[in-house]
């Protein structure tokens, strides 16, 4: 399968590895990409934590839908940039992973996730064990050659009703056919979560710009995301209802609270803090 481990794979290399305890790798972006969101950053974070989490359980189990209490944005990534990663556990058993950890471009911190739990769920209803197993060896020896992500498509945000500055909805359609899901997961396709959060946070900052209160020659960009839960996965094809309500604190600050529903049930919740940024 031409697109497994890379449509959606965001670890080159693990270049330090204690099992069960921690870890450190690298991702090269492609420098033909026209950019790398925030969120396939913690992405990255959190497929680096998932390898040790399937090594750790001999490859029985992997995490999914592990997402952080918190994440804080530092900083973006360019495209042609190499991430460095870095995890530490806090526990990891075949029920769950407890986890932090960071990315870095350079010398600059770019993504950093406290507080994350993956429930683990057996591998074999995802992907294959034995491919898996092979390719933690690969990773942990000579490394995957970079430049294999070609970049995901957006999923279109439908703009639809709102108090200007105060709330904001929106339709995504989930694609019923992409490369990634080749990648997430090759026996149960599932909508990344991350790129889920990507849409919210679009959704949100065009929320945070129509506010009253940004400063002039300045625009909303993201903290903090916090209380991120996902109740369910989301399938090909899927349309999710977003929603998006400003908690204003003032000076152009604020706080966003995000949901997605799918046929009205409760699929994700998130709270974003955002703070406003000069134009360059």
């Amino acid at each position: 399968m031409a697109d497994h481990f890379a449509a959606f794979s965001f670890v080159d290399r693990i270049t330090g590895f204690t099992p069960g305890v921690r870890a450190r790798g690298q991702f090269a972006v492609p420098a033909v990409l026209p950019a790398f969101p925030s969120c396939l950053v913690a992405e990255a974070v959190g497929q680096l934590a998932a390898w040790v989490a399937m090594a750790q359980a001999d490859f029985r189990g992997r995490p999914v839908a592990a997402l952080a209490n918190e994440m804080w944005f530092h900083g973006d990534v360019a495209p042609g940039a190499v991430l460095g990663l870095a995890v530490e556990i806090d526990s990891c058993d075949d029920e769950a992973v407890a986890y932090a950890g960071r990315a870095t471009s350079g010398d600059a911190l770019a993504i950093e996730l406290l507080d994350c739990l993956g429930p683990m769920l057996p591998v074999a209803e995802f992907d294959s064990p034995g491919e898996l197993a092979a390719r933690f060896d690969l990773l942990r020896g000579p490394g995957a050659p970079p430049g294999r992500f070609h970049g995901v498509p957006v999923p279109e945000i439908v703009r639809g009703a709102g108090v200007p500055g105060e709330s904001l909805a929106a339709v995504l359609h989930v694609p019923a056919v992409a490369p990634f899901f080749a990648d997430h997961f090759p026996r149960r396709p599932v909508f990344p979560a991350t790129l889920l959060l990507d849409a919210q946070i679009r959704l949100a900052l065009q929320l945070a710009a129509e506010a009253p209160d940004l400063p002039a020659g300045t625009q909303p960009a993201p903290v903090r995301m916090t209380h991120v839960k996902m109740r369910s996965f989301i399938p090909p094809g899927e349309v999710l209802a977003l929603d998006a309500r400003r908690a204003p604190t003032g000076g152009g600050a604020g706080q966003i609270i995000l949901s997605a529903r799918a046929n009205g049930l409760t699929v994700s919740t998130a709270r974003l803090e955002y703070a406003p940024r000069k134009v360059a």
